[in-house]
């Protein structure tokens, strides 16, 4: 299930960064679009990498990541600035993640 969530976000990712070069309206829109797709790519190859042995952590790292773009991604569309206050959210979750995947690969010696 790792898998398939980390393929579908990497797409969503791509497809942001294609949106972003040639349809947004502006370049807020363009940024936005770039930073969350950017965010959302490298989060689900993080996931893929270290779902053998931070699998929950893995899944925190997809939705942190997916709750951190979407938002952005929301905005760029036309959906009201105040979602760029959930954004946030979704980066302490990366942060959480990547923090407890640590933890976890200390626990294991990798």
């Amino acid at each position: 299930m790792i898998g398939l969530l980390a393929a579908i976000s990497a797409a969503m990712a791509v497809a942001a960064g294609a949106f972003a070069a040639h349809g947004a309206a502006g370049p807020h829109e363009a940024e936005w679009l770039r930073t969350g797709g950017t965010y959302q790519l490298i989060h689900a190859v993080a996931a893929l990498a270290i779902m053998g042995v931070a699998r929950r952590q893995a899944i925190l790292l997809l939705v942190g990541a997916a709750i951190f773009a979407v938002t952005l991604y929301a905005m760029a569309l036309g959906a009201p600035h105040w979602l760029g206050a959930i954004t946030p959210v979704g980066g302490t979750l990366l942060i959480i993640g990547w923090v407890w995947a640590a933890c976890a690969y200390w626990r294991t010696g990798a």
